[in-house]
């Protein structure tokens, strides 16, 4: 990282105060578990998709979500919607290629625009019946359908923006369509492809999970990476996931760099993308949610050097 030590900021002492291991890892832009957003106002949608619905609307796609589905729990569990639905990953990086840059051919556009009309009418169907039922309905369960219909708008807008864009073709690559090999070595082509759908302005939200499942034998590393994180202070663990760990960081500081390299109307990519980089666990040798690792880079801002906070319940700042 220290080529980059000026575009970065490291924060440490900031957590959302939940609890739960493995099993609140997904709470990390949220702040919110998942068996816990029910009832609350904005259940617990995650920080990108917050801002999908801000700005989303103006690009091809509202956000890319990234990541492998062959992970502990579930696999990728980043992304959340306000109705409490995960976001599924793009999990290769031959489909994210292709759809950031593989334009249709005119039939299949036909056939799209038929099934958004034959998605629309069923839509339109359901809403009319919902409504109705709803007039018939008590307080829980009125709530129950609020959820459900708040789930088919986020259909509706994701139907919308993609028949807006359906005829619209997509920028040149500038690079050949890669082949899907593993994470560890297609880490590298996923940075570089959502920096060119960043610079495209394909997209202005994209999250990358690197999961548990990150193949440790691509390092020759016998231990898979899950068990080696919960290290239990034994040198022979923490060796290997040093390794591991220093090239997820590196190829993280080489994003940074190329941000930096890229124009983007009168400044760099870099000072007009904020990077978040971090975990939901803060110390996975004793499965804690708390001071969880945070970097943030670019975004404009003064970088360059480390803001720790009071981990003391009176003086604790929360993550967010």
């Amino acid at each position: 990282m220290a080529p980059v030590r000026k575009e970065f900021t490291v924060f440490s002492g900031l957590d959302h105060g939940v609890k739960g291991g493995h099993f609140a890892i997904h709470s990390f832009l949220s702040g919110v578990r998942s068996m816990d957003a029910k009832g609350r106002p904005d259940g617990n949608i995650t920080l990108d998709q917050r801002a999908a619905e801000t700005v989303g609307g103006a690009t091809r796609f509202s956000s890319l979500t990234v990541g492998s589905e062959d992970g502990l729990h579930g696999g990728c569990m980043m992304s959340w919607t306000r109705s409490g639905t995960r976001v599924p990953p793009i999990p290769g990086v031959r489909e994210l290629f292709r759809q950031l840059f593989i334009t249709e051919r005119a039939d299949a556009v036909a056939r799209s625009n038929d099934r958004f009309n034959l998605h629309g009418s069923i839509l339109d169907a359901v809403n009319g019946d919902a409504k109705s039922l709803g007039r018939q309905l008590g307080a829980r369960d009125r709530e129950k359908l609020e959820e459900y219909l708040t789930s088919v708008r986020e259909v509706e807008q994701r139907m919308e923006l993609s028949r807006r864009w359906a005829r619209i073709p997509k920028p040149a690559p500038g690079m050949a369509e890669p082949e899907n090999t593993n994470f560890v070595s297609d880490l590298p082509t996923f940075y570089d492809l959502i920096a060119l759908a960043l610079q495209t302005d394909s997209t202005r939200i994209a999250t990358l999970e690197i999961a548990g499942g990150f193949n440790s034998s691509a390092f020759g590393i016998r231990k898979d990476y899950h068990a080696l994180s919960h290290h239990g202070q034994l040198q022979e663990n923490i060796g290997p996931l040093v390794k591991i760990e220093r090239y997820q960081m590196e190829q993280f500081a080489r994003f940074i760099a190329k941000l930096g390299t890229l124009q983007d109307g009168d400044a760099r990519l870099l000072d007009h993308t904020m990077v978040l980089f971090g975990s939901g666990m803060g110390n996975a040798n004793a499965h804690t949610n708390s001071n969880l690792p945070i970097i943030l880079a670019g975004g404009g801002y003064r970088h360059g050097e480390h803001r720790a906070y009071p981990s003391d319940r009176g003086g604790r700042v929360p993550l967010c």
